[in-house]
């Protein structure tokens, strides 16, 4: 390709880009955010404006860890020696279902940072590339020629100059926003990019579907799942230590059937994050005194611990997530070529099991395959859409089953929900104490291994075997696990 133009900075769109600058002379990089006012491409310490969920706790799941590794060797012993936390699941990373911790088992890793922290370690990798570059601009809508899309409208950002900037973009065009581009007024004055292929990480709000749709093109189907979760992040110094657990994840269910969920990991600067999250009105508030309640109430030792020894550090910032998102790209009978979409365009799923940036990092491996096949460009990327739909439908599968289990989510349960439900029950209980099925367990949630491995009949009925021999509530409670 001559140049490819990746719409959106974030962890998916700059794993395209990486991925892209093999395959490409020059790649493109247009981000709606003024990230690079000074040239240094951002400090880490401020999310995005465009990332509302910037603020909140991220942890890196293994398998967006290796993913990112093995395109930048060093990555994770380079961040871990800026600040990050780097945690195994068989020494720093515990995890509780209902205040009992779970036996500890090696092999799957962590890295705990904000996500500012990581974006930016990521961002100076990709922009490091002799063939990637940074625009500052927002997207207004594609260019069609034919049955292709070869470019990108977008308005100029205020901030851009120099090399961040557009005015030497070669190839690029002037044209008025009166020529019926999409989300534009007739004062726009707008940059056209060329483009070979166009990767839109733009993300759940993506206008895609309205692009296409303007053009003449099927919208893809957009499905929604509502789940109504709310969470609280807040930033704690804490006294004394060591502290055994460097990431703790705790899941419980309340006498009065609510379901309640927390996260707490050691950051950058020598600080802590800790997340706690709830349904529908049981979502947590932005007040320090709730936090801290919320932490101390938590059967789970670290979080009580939080509660006794740790400093807030301002307020707790709130997050909403009403509904998961997928678009469903693969159902469509006519699709352009020239255009794919990466990250959270492709789906969103509930943010308490940290499936995003690792699904980002599979959606690059998925792109990787797709151009190392030799595809023509003349070809919609059929065989690039049908490669994530396998990633899709697995994180899909992990975070619908657990969240189709709460009695406020409203939606049609799949034919034998039921029987999963169980068999989901059931494994999730035994991973308590047995070591072999919580090592399992860790492989698909860490996104190391596809869920179904986990209906083996070997793995259930070691799963059953390894409840009887426990003191558990009777099956039937949806109690699942977090990342």
């Amino acid at each position: 390709m001559r140049r490819a133009a990746v719409l959106g900075g974030s962890i998916a769109g700059l794993l395209a880009a990486r991925v892209l600058s093999d395959h490409a002379d020059e790649v493109v990089v247009l981000e709606r955010d003024d990230i690079a006012p000074a040239g240094d491409f951002g400090d880490g310490r401020d999310p995005r404006p465009g990332v509302p969920q910037g603020t909140q706790m991220h942890a890196l799941l293994d398998a967006g860890r290796r993913g990112i590794e093995q395109w930048f060797p060093g990555f994770s012993a380079e961040i871990v020696a800026a600040g990050a936390a780097h945690a195994d699941t068989g020494a720093g990373v515990h995890s509780y279902l209902d205040g009992r911790r779970k036996v500890l088992v090696g092999g799957v890793e962590m890295v705990s940072a904000t996500r500012p922290f990581l974006e930016a370690h990521l961002r100076r990798r990709v922009l490091a590339l002799d063939a990637v570059r940074l625009v500052n601009g927002r997207v207004r809508g594609l260019v069609f020629t034919g049955d292709r899309v070869t470019g990108v409208r977008y308005a100029s950002g205020a901030g851009a100059s120099g090399a961040a900037g557009t005015s030497g973009a070669s190839g690029a065009a002037r044209t008025s926003g009166t020529s019926g581009t999409s989300g534009t007024s007739g004062d726009d004055v707008l940059d056209v990019l060329d483009a070979d292929l166009v990767v839109d990480a733009t993300g759940r709000a993506s206008r895609i579907g309205a692009w296409l749709g303007e053009a003449g093109w099927p919208e893809p189907a957009l499905r929604r799942m509502h789940v109504d979760l709310g969470y609280a992040t807040a930033l704690f110094r804490r006294s004394g230590g060591p502290h055994e657990a460097t990431l703790a994840q705790s899941l419980a269910m309340l006498p009065d059937g609510r379901l309640r969920l927390g996260t707490l990991g050691r950051v950058e600067g020598d600080r802590w994050v800790a997340l706690v999250a709830g349904y529908a009105d049981d979502r947590p508030g932005r007040g320090v005194a709730e936090f801290l309640r919320r932490c101390a109430d938590d059967p789970a030792e670290p979080f009580r611990q939080l509660a006794a020894d740790g400093e807030p550090m301002g307020e707790p910032v709130t997050y909403r997530h009403p509904d998961n998102r997928r678009r469903d790209f693969h159902l469509l009978k006519r699709f352009p070529a020239g255009l794919v979409a990466v990250g959270d365009t492709l789906a969103s799923f509930n943010p308490i099991y940290g499936q995003g940036m690792s699904s980002a990092t599979m959606h690059a491996a998925c792109l990787a395959d797709y151009l190392a096949s030799g595809p023509s460009p003349r070809d919609p990327a059929w065989s690039y859409f049908k490669r994530t739909r396998a990633v899709v439908d697995d994180a899909w599968q992990t975070s619908a089953l657990n969240d189709l289990k709460l009695p406020h989510v409203t939606g049609p349960r799949p034919r034998g929900f039921g029987v999963a439900s169980r068999l989901s029950d059931l494994i999730v209980r035994a991973s308590v104490t047995d070591p072999v099925i919580h090592r399992r367990f860790l492989d698909v949630m860490h996104m190391l291994s596809p869920a179904r491995t986990l209906m083996r009949p070997g793995t259930l009925l070691r799963a059953a075997r390894a409840v009887r021999r426990q003191d558990l509530p009777a099956a039937g409670a949806p109690l699942d696990t977090t990342v």
